[in-house]
């Protein structure tokens, strides 16, 4: 699945968002916290709300980055049970950066569709939040 984001902040900001983990938590909608494990490894915490009761989690996650061209990919096991990869490109336009995300889900149960849904929104809401951030 690919999902593009208009945001009209440059694009070094959004870059630094997505890699400086301080910053993305603070733009995350459901992660609260991240740990930082060594070379690119992380541990993920989260908390969903399914209604009105919350559901928090942890996960360890690999994220990579490229400055120069641009581009974050996101690798995590959730729950032991989903694997997810997330592809990050973040390209400039005259007045507003254009990021394309790209998404592979991996399960063996009939909830990919649920997580795929769960996650267009947290990204959404994302971006939006980046969007409304102070540079």
């Amino acid at each position: 699945m690919t999902l593009n984001y208009k945001i009209n902040k440059p694009v070094d900001f959004v870059f630094d968002c997505l890699t400086n983990m301080t910053r993305f938590v603070s733009v995350h909608p459901v992660i609260n916290k991240v740990n930082y494990l060594g070379k690119d490894k992380y541990l993920i915490f989260e908390t969903l709300k399914l209604g009105f009761i919350p559901i928090s989690f942890s996960y360890p996650a690999v994220i990579e980055s490229d400055y120069d061209s641009k581009q974050v990919v996101m690798k995590a096991v959730v729950m032991k049970i989903v694997t997810i990869e997330m592809l990050f490109k973040i390209n400039e336009t005259h007045d507003c950066s254009i990021v394309t995300e790209k998404l592979n889900f991996s399960t063996a149960f009939p909830i990919k569709s649920i997580m795929q849904r769960i996650l267009i929104k947290q990204h959404a809401l994302l971006f939006k939040n980046i969007q409304n951030s102070i540079v």
